[in-house]
């Protein structure tokens, strides 16, 4: 299903609008949950990703408690979900007795997977390839893991590190991960560890090793109350950077001190007018106070590459240029998002180039109307586009596949005035 946003400048003001759960988050707990049953959690993510390993794991479950009369073999379909992927491959790899067959859609099965399979492979696990080498379909035996040091490179995908520090207060001996390069979206690694760290599990993370030590004793009835998602929120600041000086919006349940690093919003939407009010409801005021932006916006987001497709598509709505780097995840995401980016901006009238690391967007005052933006099966695509059609006329191709993180995405924006038919 397409969706066209006529242009407009007629926003609603002083609106708040509620955005569940971090996906990061509820994901990352709900794998810990699994691991140690006595985990409470409250506001969860709605989106696809958390729903489908949810599935999975409820899947899982389903398969212990039937015993001798359980399926010899468990199909797992995760569909579009990369965290789940990940982090599923992980844990189900040292479940003893359980063979599965774990899958995705069409384009998951083009996302590379090989350095957490041998890393796994390499502490004990039996994992092999259903079709090419490197990707999924995955066949998994569970095991119990015989060893407990692996080297992994930490410069592609935070979530390989994530998975493995996962299961590794599970593992009997605990487990080091030595990391090989310059570890890429940090603040995602440091969330696992202060989760895993309110449930007692000790992690020391020093420099380019991460030591796990086993959980003796299981978590006793702990509750967690997940955060309203930043990436959600990052297209809440680029409407608001768009739209004329006065407007403001509440946004519920984010706090000062997130363990989420698309935080870095706050001080990046300073560059482009928007101020971030942090209210005593732990909710946060957006407010536009000023057109008067810097010529050119250059940023290194290798801490909190999600938010790219928004941070450009704001500097060229804004009529402004930025060098954004940092961004060599982006290639292999649920598109190429760097060549997905240059073809659409190219279509707005945009002059910009990518390479696998960087993007750079030339000033530009011209924006061309009536555009069809393709979303190539990315949700992130999808909505960082959205916005702009407070400055032009624009169709988004296949508008439901917001449904992957953020389902209520186009009934919050037609809350502000912003109609999307």
């Amino acid at each position: 299903m397409n969706r066209t946003g006529q242009k407009s400048t007629y926003l609603i003001s002083n609106k708040t609008l509620t955005i569940s759960g971090s996906k990061s988050e509820s994901n990352r707990l709900l794998l810990l949950q699994a691991i140690y049953s006595n985990i409470d959690i409250k506001n969860l993510s709605n989106s696809d990703d958390t729903k489908y390993l949810k599935k999975a794991l409820a899947h899982f479950e389903k398969w212990k408690k039937n015993g001798s009369n359980a399926e010899k073999v468990l199909l797992i379909d995760i569909h579009h979900a990369g965290t789940a992927m990940r982090f599923l491959t992980a844990f189900f790899a040292c479940q003893p007795g359980l063979q599965v067959k774990l899958t995705g859609s069409s384009r998951m099965q083009e996302r590379p997977i090989k350095l957490l399979v041998d890393a796994l492979n390499a502490l004990g696990a039996a994992i092999t390839y259903e079709k090419n080498e490197g990707f999924p379909p995955l066949n998994i035996k569970g095991k119990t893991m015989t060893k407990n040091e692996v080297q992994l490179n930490a410069d592609v995908s935070s979530q390989y590190i994530t998975a493995l520090m996962l299961i590794g207060s599970g593992l009997k001996t605990g487990l080091n991960i030595q990391l090989i390069g310059q570890c890429t979206s940090m603040p995602y690694i440091k969330m696992t560890e202060a989760l895993m760290a309110q449930l007692g599990i000790e992690t020391n993370f020093d420099a380019q090793q991460i030591a796990i030590k086993p959980l003796l004793n299981q978590a006793l009835n702990q509750k967690f109350v997940v955060e309203s998602d930043w990436s959600s929120a990052s297209y809440w600041y680029s409407l608001v950077a768009l739209a004329d000086v006065g407007f403001q919006l509440t946004l519920q349940y984010f706090k000062p001190n997130s363990l989420q690093g698309d935080q870095a919003l706050v001080e990046i939407y300073k560059h482009f007018g928007v101020e971030t009010v942090f209210n005593p409801d732990e909710s946060i005021t957006l407010k536009k106070k000023s057109n008067d932006q810097n010529k050119q916006f250059v940023a290194n987001l290798i801490h909190c590459p999600d938010i790219a497709q928004t941070v450009a598509v704001t500097c060229f709505g804004l009529g402004l240029a930025c060098h954004l780097t940092g961004l060599h995840t982006l290639k292999i995401k649920e598109t190429d998002r760097l060549e997905a980016l240059k073809t659409e901006l190219t279509k707005f009238g945009a002059n910009i180039a990518v390479n696998h690391h960087s993007l750079t967007l030339a000033a530009s005052h011209q924006i061309n109307e009536n555009i069809t933006v393709k979303s190539y099966q990315d949700h992130r695509m999808a909505m960082a586009f959205a916005p702009l059609a407070l400055k032009t006329t624009l169709i988004i191709e296949d508008a439901e596949v917001v449904n992957k993180s953020y389902p209520d995405f186009w009934d919050d924006m037609r809350l502000v005035g912003l109609e999307f038919l």
